[in-house]
């Protein structure tokens, strides 16, 4: 079986190499994917403000997971775009279909952080 050549170090080093390719992802989120952006900066009011609001606890954990996993669709989706944009640029309907999907989970993730922050304030 074809291993890839990128596969390699295992134990602490792996960890450390996971990391950095990790650190890498956000970086690169951040200077070239605006709605990576908009998502984060809202996390990053969201989150505090969740934090501050006199809500019970299962509130707080409710909007920090839902803002998180608006952060952490927005990263694959910007994946999937790149991933299809590298396999090539000509339209197509698979790509389109892709690209599509990734958006419509993000709409799904931002419409569910509405969803929670209506239940939590409302409660």
């Amino acid at each position: 079986m074809n291993e890839s050549p990128f596969k390699g170090k295992t134990g602490i080093q792996r960890v450390f190499n996971a990391l950095g390719y990790s650190l890498d992802g956000l970086s690169a989120g951040w200077k070239n994917e605006a709605a990576f952006r908009q998502v984060l900066i809202l996390a990053i009011v969201g989150i505090p403000v969740a934090l501050y609001l006199s809500v019970p606890i299962w509130g707080k954990g409710l909007l920090i997971i839902s803002h998180l996993a608006c952060v952490i669709v927005e990263l694959l989706n910007s994946a999937i775009e790149a991933a299809v944009d590298h396999t090539s640029l000509e339209k197509h309907h698979l790509a389109k279909r892709a690209k599509d999907l990734g958006s419509a989970a993000q709409l799904i993730g931002l419409i569910n952080l509405t969803a929670m922050w209506a239940l939590v304030l409302l409660a």
